[in-house]
C-alpha cells in the first residue's frame, strides 16, 4: 500500500468524524467563546472546514507564502452551507490522494511570509502535520465547545458519555 492510499484511507475516517462534529454546529450560537481569547464557535467551525481543504497547498503545491495569499475565508450562513463545503473538499483531498505519487511526498515544502520563511520540511510530514494534526486539534476544540453549549457528542472512536446515557 503506497503513502498516498495510507493517507486516502484515514481521510475518509476521520472527515466523516469531522463531518458528524460540523453537522452539530448551532448557527444561532455562532459567536460563543468559552474565554475571551477563544475564537468564536463560528470562526473554530470554520476554521476546522478550512483544514479540511489544505491538502492541495501542502502537497500539490510546493510552498506557502502568505505575502501572496488573498486571506479572504468562506463566509458560512448555515451549518449546511458550511457542511456543503466541507464535502466539496473532502471530495477534492481524496481526488488529489487517489492521483499523487508517492515520490511527491519526499519533496521540501516551505511556509513563508515573503523573504521569512518559518520552516521547510517534506511534503509527508507538512501533510501529517498541518492537514490531520492539525485538524484533529481543532476538531478537539470543537467538541469542548459544543459540551459547553450542552449538546450531546458523538463517538469519534467508540461511544461517548451522552450515547451511553450517562
Amino acid at each position: 500500500m503506497t503513502l498516498a492510499q495510507t493517507l486516502l484511507a484515514e481521510v475518509k475516517q476521520e472527515s466523516a468524524n469531522t463531518r458528524k462534529l460540523l453537522a452539530l454546529v448551532p448557527f444561532d450560537k455562532a459567536d460563543f467563546k468559552p474565554h475571551e481569547k477563544s475564537m468564536t464557535l463560528k470562526r473554530l467551525a470554520t476554521h476546522v472546514t478550512e483544514t479540511t481543504g489544505w491538502w492541495k497547498e501542502c502537497l500539490l503545491l510546493d510552498e506557502l507564502d502568505f505575502s501572496k495569499s488573498s486571506g479572504e475565508r468562506k463566509e458560512y450562513h448555515s451549518t449546511e452551507d458550511m457542511l456543503a463545503h466541507h464535502d466539496a473538499l473532502v471530495a477534492n483531498a481524496e481526488k488529489i490522494l487517489s492521483e499523487v505519487s508517492d515520490d511527491e511526498f519526499a519533496k521540501p515544502w516551505t511556509m513563508r511570509n515573503g523573504e521569512q520563511i518559518y520552516f521547510t520540511m517534506r511534503k509527508a510530514e507538512v501533510v501529517r502535520t498541518w492537514c490531520l494534526n492539525h485538524l484533529f486539534h481543532h476538531r478537539g476544540q470543537l467538541t469542548v465547545y459544543l459540551r459547553l453549549l450542552n449538546i450531546p457528542l458523538p463517538g469519534m472512536y467508540g461511544p461517548t458519555a451522552d450515547e451511553l446515557g450517562m
